[in-house]
């Protein structure tokens, strides 16, 4: 990552009703540390507003967006309007997906992360998509090898992980030439860090922490602060993903204390 300046993407909690008033505030908040927003896509299984949509008013408010699609919940036509729909609202960045288990009904079945990035490579050959900047396409991986159709995508987000030594570790198996986000995440409560370790069983999460945070509810704002800061300043990664759930103020308070 030689000549990269390491950015922040911050990962806002998209709204599940008609109101964008909550997007709006956690932009404000978080713009004097975050570089970029990630906005999720129909978050754990349930419905929130388009993430291209929302990505469009991070725009408006002067930030920088991306905006997270998933294959659990598109048909091809549907992926096509999402497309369609971005080009015209000037969103171009994107994360692709393959979706949490819904909560209710199941999935479509007809698209995945792989075909999702044909699609949206071909657009670049669509006369309907002419005056257009090619979209730039992110995926996501585990601290496992990457496989060859995921390292030509335009960036790569690692999972959430508690351990820079994890981190540090998968990195060096790692060879790609484009940027490499690592993942962070606030522990809001021992019940999160209960409920994150029973859906992503390899995340390893240190029980002195779930300890503290279920004795300090900040800690977890700390233990994520402290975390991006190693990352950075380690120089193995592009950037962070960082996801402060319900805790964005404290987040944003804090990165500021320390010069971020």
């Amino acid at each position: 990552m030689p000549g990269r300046r390491f950015e922040l993407i911050c990962e806002i909690e998209p709204p599940t009703r008609p109101d964008l008033t909550r997007v709006r505030h956690q932009i404000g908040v978080l713009s004097p540390v975050a570089d970029s927003f990630l906005i999720p896509d129909n978050h754990i299984g349930r419905a929130t507003v388009s993430s291209v949509a929302v990505a469009h008013e991070v725009q408006a408010m002067g930030a920088r967006g991306i905006a997270c699609l998933n294959s659990r919940d598109r048909n091809l036509l549907g992926f096509r309007r999402d497309l369609l729909t971005a080009a015209a609202y000037g969103v171009d960045r994107f994360l692709f997906v393959y979706g949490d288990k819904p909560s209710a009904g199941g999935r479509t079945g007809e698209l995945n992360v792989r075909s999702m990035i044909e699609e949206a490579r071909g657009a670049g050959h669509d006369p309907a998509f002419d005056g257009c900047p090619a979209f730039r396409i992110g995926v996501t991986s585990g601290l496992r090898p990457i496989p060859a159709w995921k390292g030509a995508a335009d960036f790569v987000f690692v999972q959430v992980s508690y351990s820079l030594e994890n981190l540090l570790r998968w990195r060096e198996t790692v060879s790609v030439d484009v940027p490499v986000y690592a993942g962070v995440m606030v522990l809001a409560s021992a019940g999160m860090a209960r409920n994150l370790a029973s859906k992503i069983p390899d995340i390893d999460i240190p029980s002195q922490l779930v300890d503290d945070v279920e004795r300090d509810r900040t800690a977890g704002v700390r233990a994520a602060c402290e975390q991006v800061l190693a990352i950075r300043d380690s120089g193995a990664f592009d950037g962070v993903h960082l996801v402060p759930v319900s805790r964005y103020r404290e987040v944003a308070a804090h990165l500021e204390s320390v010069g971020l």
